[in-house]
């Protein structure tokens, strides 16, 4: 059962975090949108619903009908999956630009994943009717939805290839550069990643054990490859990192 998300009031939405112009950006850093003119982006806009979260609110859970599409105009959403256990575990980090949920037309009648915010969150939400219509009027962003349905069995493919073929230390390391890039912050020659990923977390996102995922990441503590504490991972050497993400393949 979805849980009830509380819309913030636009006085608690910082202008700055979640201007228009900000807005009609991130909308079309999007695959489906960035082929579109300004005029056109602007056009998009004007169909989509602006909503707020604050850190910790679910957007919505697994199992609920997909009814949308949601494009992060600012702050962080993390994707979570109900594990064996009964917790949840982080599947990804999403950030400005990016989009999440589902449609039946994208071949999701329900979501799959929780998506839950990180972050205070500045979202654009597009109705299922609402992308239909988005559609016909533009056969870009038909195309493009075309190709993105088709990569998603093609990097479905690739992901499970990667994950039995590499070692579980490649695979680690590949995902905290992944992280890096995205949410990573630069301190003293080092990339920080102050996200709250469990070990649980990281052995979900690559296909292994929490306690393999625990042994790698004091490997690469010993080595001096990364430091940690609670909820945090720094980066220390990204070059070593990469040479070992980039191992075997």
């Amino acid at each position: 059962m979805a849980r009830p998300t509380t819309p913030l009031s636009s006085k608690e939405i910082k202008p700055e975090m979640c201007s228009h112009g900000v807005q009609r950006t991130m909308l079309r850093r999007t695959p489906f949108f960035s082929g579109l003119s300004l005029t056109e982006i602007e056009k998009v806009h004007a169909l989509t619903r602006v909503q707020g979260y604050v850190s910790d609110e679910f957007i919505f859970m697994a199992g609920a009908p997909a009814t949308r599409l949601y494009v992060i105009a600012a702050g962080k959403v993390k994707v979570l999956q109900p594990a064996l256990s009964g917790q949840e575990v982080v599947l990804d980090i999403l950030t400005g630009g990016e989009f999440f949920g589902g449609l039946p037309l994208l071949g999701d009648e329900t979501y799959t994943e929780t998506a839950q915010a990180l972050t205070s969150c500045c979202i654009l939400e597009i109705r299922a009717e609402v992308f239909q219509e988005i559609l016909q009027q533009y056969p870009s962003v038909a195309l493009k939805t075309l190709e993105l349905v088709g990569n998603r069995l093609k990097n479905a493919h690739k992901s499970i290839h990667q994950l039995s073929a590499r070692p579980v230390e490649a695979r680690i390391a590949a995902l905290l550069l992944y992280l890096a890039a995205k949410v990573g912050e630069e301190q003293k020659g080092e990339l920080l990643l102050q996200v709250p990923l469990s070990r649980q977390d990281l052995a979900a996102m690559t296909g292994t054990t929490p306690e393999s995922a625990s042994r790698v990441i004091s490997q690469f503590k010993k080595q001096g490859l990364v430091s940690s504490g609670r909820q945090w991972i720094a980066l220390i050497d990204q070059p070593a990192l990469a040479e070992i993400a980039e191992g075997d393949l």
